[in-house]
């Protein structure tokens, strides 16, 4: 079904800037391409090379002070790792594309109007972009354990996974956000070392955890959060990727 792309979120390292971004620009990635044509041959020969990705945005000036709003948190031209999920929808299941990365500007323009934007890359570190699905429609918020609903991706698959967390705002001793699978939308179980790191203290914050490559995930996929001494709240968005090949380098 097509849609437009109304109704996109952005968030970075656990801070949902959607409410100042003013469009996308380029959300590519994917193997370089190797030339491996041999003089016999007719036509080009090529190989995947090593994987890159890239989100570029432009955002409107949000300056805020005393609690920090999009312009503080992307003017500190962070020298870290910061991981931005751009979500095409909010409903769960929908499309989202995440990405390990460096943010490398942080570069103003002023129209003639007098509008202020700026113009924001965020280049691949060790990891390429990542196409997945969102296990959580947008930002969920858990005020106890809960088990989330589950998606179904069509088939179980032997090629391992990846899953990306954004933490938005925690209260509480501690809260662990799992990934579990299952065959019939049932039944659910936990997948090994599918565990992001327990949250105990301080929000935003984001990670990204992989399977190996030969670790199966079950057709249906949901995220559930556990605790172990109490929560009484936690917003957070999960991006799980299912690989559907074998042989993913990442």
């Amino acid at each position: 079904m097509k849609s437009s792309g109304l109704g996109d979120n952005l968030y970075i390292a656990g801070f949902d800037t959607s409410g100042d971004i003013q469009q996308l620009g380029a959300i590519g990635g994917g193997p370089a391409l190797l030339n491996m044509t041999a003089i016999n041959k007719s036509a080009y020969e090529r190989q995947g090379g090593l994987r890159d990705g890239r989100i570029e945005y432009t955002a409107f000036f949000n300056h805020v002070p005393v609690t920090g709003g999009t312009h503080e948190k992307l003017a500190a031209l962070p020298r870290t790792d910061q991981v931005v999920t751009y979500c095409r929808g909010t409903a769960l299941g929908d499309a989202a594309a995440s990405l390990v990365s460096k943010q490398i500007n942080y570069d103003p323009s002023r129209g003639d109007d007098g509008m202020l934007t700026f113009a924001v890359q965020a280049l691949a570190n060790g990891f390429g972009l990542e196409w997945g699905q969102q296990l959580t429609a947008g930002i969920r918020t858990d005020t106890a354990a809960t088990n989330g609903t589950g998606i179904d991706t069509l088939a179980s698959a032997s090629f391992g996974g990846q899953a990306y967390l954004q933490a938005f705002a925690f209260t509480g001793t501690d809260v662990t956000v799992k990934i579990q699978d299952s065959a019939d939308n049932a039944t659910f179980a936990d997948v090994a070392s599918f565990s992001f790191t327990p949250i105990t203290g301080s929000t935003p914050l984001a990670e990204r955890i992989a399977l190996g490559n030969t670790a199966t995930l079950r057709r249906y996929l949901r995220a559930t959060t556990v605790t172990t001494g109490g929560f009484t709240s936690l917003a957070f968005a999960v991006n799980v990727i299912k690989n559907e090949v074998t042989g993913v380098v990442f």
